[in-house]
């Protein structure tokens, strides 16, 4: 498969991620308002993320990989399972699915006389301090990030292991997004992914602007120690050989 092609398919994917994850978050986590709510609330945005990287790890994982996530992107280069030369444009394909995504949330929103971009998390951006849902501390938000993006990618790297049972992993990736989610939305909304916090910032500006560096820092710092250590401890060939037993 080319590049452009796997490329056209990560723009896909993530939009997908992006459209579904946030869309949820937007149209559907409160409705119809949140004094009188009966919408899907924190598990069911939670689920519908999960429900994107499943659903399109079967659809593009055999094209792409999947990795819908520049941390992914990374993570998975730093684990030797990705060419470095790929990576940017992976990146911007991912990026720019985000973008479109993210359009078209802010369009379909707009024909709702009551939606504004403002108060703390408007088109599900991510955000720490005041714009954290719980209100939580940019070192509160940082290490969330790390350690829920590390986590992720252990699954990501064991469940894809060539080792591991064949054909189940987009469930256990897809879970574990549900489950991740499920922990850090009250911390910053969860991003795990620089693309999917990049698309909607651009449109909110301001202050989703100024706190976007964190949604890129932390989360390709958590994929990146993730893929070295799972490289270095787990993966098949990495043991460290046990040394003959004396013979009598």
């Amino acid at each position: 498969m080319t590049l452009t092609k796997r490329c056209v398919a990560e723009f896909i994917g993530t939009f997908w991620l992006v459209f579904g994850g946030c869309g949820s978050a937007v149209f559907a986590a409160a409705f119809p308002d949140a004094n009188n709510a009966i919408g899907i609330g924190l598990a069911g945005v939670s689920l519908a993320f999960g429900l994107t990287v499943l659903t399109m790890a079967f659809a593009i994982g055999h094209i792409s990989g999947c990795h819908l996530n520049p941390a992914v992107s990374i993570g998975l280069w730093a684990g030797k399972r990705f060419p470095k030369f790929e990576l940017v444009p992976y990146i911007g394909a991912q990026v720019f699915g985000a973008i479109l995504a993210a359009a078209i949330i802010f369009l379909i929103a707009s024909g709702n006389p009551d939606f504004a971009l403002t108060g703390s998390n408007p088109l599900a951006t991510n955000g720490y301090g005041e714009h954290s849902p719980g209100g939580y501390s940019l070192l509160s938000g940082f290490v969330a990030e790390v350690v829920l993006t590390f986590i992720f990618l252990i699954v990501i790297m064991g469940a894809t292991d060539r080792r591991a049972p064949a054909g189940f992993a987009p469930i256990a990736i897809g879970l574990a997004l549900t489950l991740i989610h499920l922990i850090g939305i009250p911390v910053t909304n969860v991003s795990v992914n620089p693309a999917r916090s990049t698309g909607p910032a651009l449109f909110v500006g301001g202050w989703a602007i100024a706190q976007l560096w964190l949604f890129w820092v932390a989360p390709i710092l958590g994929g990146a120690i993730a893929g070295f250590f799972y490289s270095r401890f787990f993966e098949a060939g990495s043991e460290i050989p046990r040394e003959a037993p004396l013979e009598s």
